[in-house]
Protein backbone atom coordinates (compact mmCIF):
# COMPACT_ATOMS: atom_id res chain seq x y z
CA UNK A 1 0.00 0.00 0.00
CA UNK A 2 1.32 3.45 -0.94
CA UNK A 3 2.03 6.12 1.65
CA UNK A 4 -0.95 8.41 2.29
CA UNK A 5 -0.90 11.60 0.24
CA UNK A 6 -1.48 14.93 2.02
CA UNK A 7 -5.02 16.19 1.54
CA UNK A 8 -5.43 19.37 -0.49
CA UNK A 9 -8.68 20.69 0.97
CA UNK A 10 -10.29 20.52 -2.48
CA UNK A 11 -13.37 18.37 -3.06
CA UNK A 12 -12.18 16.79 -6.32
CA UNK A 13 -8.92 15.26 -7.48
CA UNK A 14 -6.38 12.65 -6.54
CA UNK A 15 -5.69 14.08 -3.07
CA UNK A 16 -9.20 15.35 -2.32
CA UNK A 17 -10.39 15.77 1.22
CA UNK A 18 -10.47 17.96 4.27
CA UNK A 19 -7.03 18.86 5.64
CA UNK A 20 -6.50 17.28 9.05
CA UNK A 21 -3.57 16.81 11.40
CA UNK A 22 -2.51 13.24 12.18
CA UNK A 23 -3.05 12.36 15.84
CA UNK A 24 -0.22 10.66 17.69
CA UNK A 25 -1.82 7.69 19.41
CA UNK A 26 -0.42 6.08 22.52
CA UNK A 27 0.97 2.58 21.97
CA UNK A 28 -1.44 -0.09 23.16
CA UNK A 29 -0.36 -3.41 24.70
CA UNK A 30 -2.34 -5.36 22.10
CA UNK A 31 -0.27 -3.78 19.32
CA UNK A 32 3.00 -4.39 21.14
CA UNK A 33 2.44 -8.14 21.38
CA UNK A 34 4.16 -10.20 18.74
CA UNK A 35 4.49 -13.93 18.17
CA UNK A 36 6.93 -14.23 21.06
CA UNK A 37 5.06 -16.60 23.35
CA UNK A 38 6.51 -17.04 26.81
CA UNK A 39 7.57 -20.45 28.05
CA UNK A 40 5.17 -20.17 30.97
CA UNK A 41 2.24 -19.38 28.68
CA UNK A 42 3.09 -22.34 26.43
CA UNK A 43 3.33 -24.62 29.47
CA UNK A 44 -0.04 -23.50 30.84
CA UNK A 45 -1.72 -24.00 27.46
CA UNK A 46 -0.24 -27.48 27.10
CA UNK A 47 -1.40 -28.36 30.62
CA UNK A 48 -4.94 -27.16 29.90
CA UNK A 49 -4.96 -29.14 26.63
CA UNK A 50 -3.76 -32.24 28.48
CA UNK A 51 -6.45 -31.94 31.17
CA UNK A 52 -9.42 -30.88 29.06
CA UNK A 53 -8.61 -32.74 25.84
CA UNK A 54 -10.14 -31.81 22.49
CA UNK A 55 -13.58 -30.38 21.79
CA UNK A 56 -16.01 -32.44 19.69
CA UNK A 57 -15.40 -30.44 16.49
CA UNK A 58 -11.62 -30.83 16.95
CA UNK A 59 -12.03 -34.59 17.36
CA UNK A 60 -14.12 -34.68 14.17
CA UNK A 61 -11.47 -32.65 12.33
CA UNK A 62 -8.78 -35.07 13.52
CA UNK A 63 -10.85 -38.00 12.23
CA UNK A 64 -11.18 -36.28 8.85
CA UNK A 65 -7.42 -35.65 8.76
CA UNK A 66 -6.74 -39.32 9.54
CA UNK A 67 -8.87 -40.24 6.53
CA UNK A 68 -7.02 -37.76 4.24
CA UNK A 69 -10.02 -35.43 4.01
CA UNK A 70 -7.98 -32.24 4.53
CA UNK A 71 -10.27 -29.99 2.52
CA UNK A 72 -13.36 -31.19 4.41
CA UNK A 73 -11.51 -30.61 7.70
CA UNK A 74 -10.70 -27.04 6.65
CA UNK A 75 -14.34 -26.44 5.67
CA UNK A 76 -15.52 -27.72 9.05
CA UNK A 77 -12.95 -25.53 10.78
CA UNK A 78 -14.08 -22.49 8.81
CA UNK A 79 -17.68 -23.10 9.79
CA UNK A 80 -16.79 -23.50 13.48
CA UNK A 81 -14.07 -20.84 13.79
CA UNK A 82 -15.31 -18.17 11.42
CA UNK A 83 -12.36 -17.50 9.10
CA UNK A 84 -10.26 -19.58 6.74
CA UNK A 85 -7.04 -18.34 8.36
CA UNK A 86 -8.14 -19.66 11.77
CA UNK A 87 -9.30 -22.91 10.18
CA UNK A 88 -5.95 -23.47 8.44
CA UNK A 89 -4.08 -22.75 11.66
CA UNK A 90 -6.29 -25.22 13.55
CA UNK A 91 -5.79 -27.90 10.86
CA UNK A 92 -2.00 -27.40 11.11
CA UNK A 93 -2.18 -27.66 14.91
CA UNK A 94 -4.26 -30.86 14.79
CA UNK A 95 -2.02 -32.34 12.07
CA UNK A 96 0.98 -31.77 14.33
CA UNK A 97 -0.88 -33.47 17.20
CA UNK A 98 -1.62 -36.49 14.99
CA UNK A 99 1.99 -36.64 13.79
CA UNK A 100 3.24 -36.52 17.37
CA UNK A 101 0.82 -39.30 18.33
CA UNK A 102 2.16 -41.44 15.46
CA UNK A 103 5.75 -40.87 16.59
CA UNK A 104 5.11 -42.05 20.16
Amino acid sequence: MAAPVAKSGIIYGANAGHVTARRELKARPSNAKSNNKSKHNAFVRSLIREVSGFSPYERRMMELLKNSRDKRARKLGKKRLGTMRRAKRKVDELSNVLAAARRH
